[in-house]
C-alpha cells in the first residue's frame, strides 16, 4: 500500500480549479432563461401576476437544471478528492463532462419554451438523453483513472474503487430507462431523473460518512 507523506503531491489542482470555473459558468447561464415579461402601458398587478404565472415551464427548468448541475459539481469533486494524477486521457475526459456540462443550459431552454406544448415529448427526450452522456462520461472518466492506479490516491481500497465504478454503473440504466420512458411517458420520464437527483442528494451525506469510516467515498453522479 502506498503512504501518503510530504511528498506526496496532487496533481489535479489546475484541472479542478479549471472545472470549478467551468461548472460556475454553466450554472450562471441558466439564470439567463428567467425573463422579465414584456408590459404594454400601465398594466395592473393582476395581468403582470398572470404573465409571470404563464412562465411557470421557465421556472421548473431553471430549478431541475440548477440542482442537477449542482449535483453534478458536488460529485465532480468528490471524485477528484480519489484522483490525485492526471495524465492525457484524464484531461481529456474531464473535458468531455465540462462540454456536457456546458450543453446542459440548451435542453434546459428547450424545456423551458416548449414544456408546454406539442412538443414536450421530443424536448425531454433530448434532455433525459443529455443526462444519458453525462453518466457515460463520468463512467468514462472513473475507467481511465482506475486503470492506472497510481493516479488514484494512496491507500484507496480495491473495495472503494469498486464501489465508486458500481455507483456510476447503477445510475446508468436508470436513466437509459428514463430516455427510453420519454418516447412514451414524457413526464414521467423527467420525474425519474429528478427524483434520482434528490435522492443522490438526501444519500450522499449517509454514505460519505460510512465512506470516511471503511475507506471509502460517497455516492457519484
Amino acid at each position: 500500500m502506498r503512504k501518503t507523506g510530504p511528498m506526496m503531491e496532487k496533481e489535479t489542482a489546475r484541472i479542478e480549479a479549471f472545472s470549478d470555473g467551468v461548472f460556475a459558468i454553466a450554472i450562471t447561464l441558466l439564470v439567463l432563461e428567467l425573463r422579465v415579461p414584456e408590459v404594454v402601458g400601465a398594466e395592473g398587478p393582476g395581468v403582470v401576476a398572470g404573465k409571470l404565472m404563464a412562465q411557470w415551464p421557465t421556472y421548473i427548468a431553471f430549478a431541475i437544471s440548477f440542482f442537477s448541475i449542482f449535483i453534478m459539481w458536488v460529485n465532480h469533486h468528490k471524485l477528484f478528492k480519489q484522483i490525485y494524477r492526471r495524465n492525457t486521457e484524464i484531461m481529456f475526459a474531464n473535458g468531455l463532462i465540462l462540454f456536457l456540462v456546458c450543453c446542459v443550459s440548451y435542453p434546459s431552454s428547450l424545456l423551458a419554451q416548449f414544456y408546454d406544448t406539442d412538443s414536450q415529448q421530443l424536448v425531454i427526450s433530448i434532455y433525459t438523453g443529455t443526462f444519458v452522456l453525462v453518466n457515460l462520461s463520468y463512467n468514462l472518466l472513473w475507467f481511465l483513472a482506475c486503470r492506472d492506479r497510481t493516479l488514484l490516491r494512496p491507500g484507496l481500497s480495491e473495495a472503494a474503487i469498486l464501489g465508486i465504478r458500481n455507483n456510476y454503473l447503477y445510475g446508468l440504466p436508470t436513466y437509459v430507462a428514463a430516455f427510453g420512458l420519454s418516447f412514451y411517458f414524457p413526464v414521467s420520464a423527467l420525474l425519474i431523473c429528478i427524483l434520482l437527483w434528490i435522492y443522490w442528494a438526501i444519500s450522499s451525506k449517509k454514505v460519505e460518512m460510512r465512506g470516511n469510516s471503511e475507506g471509502e467515498i460517497n455516492k457519484t453522479y
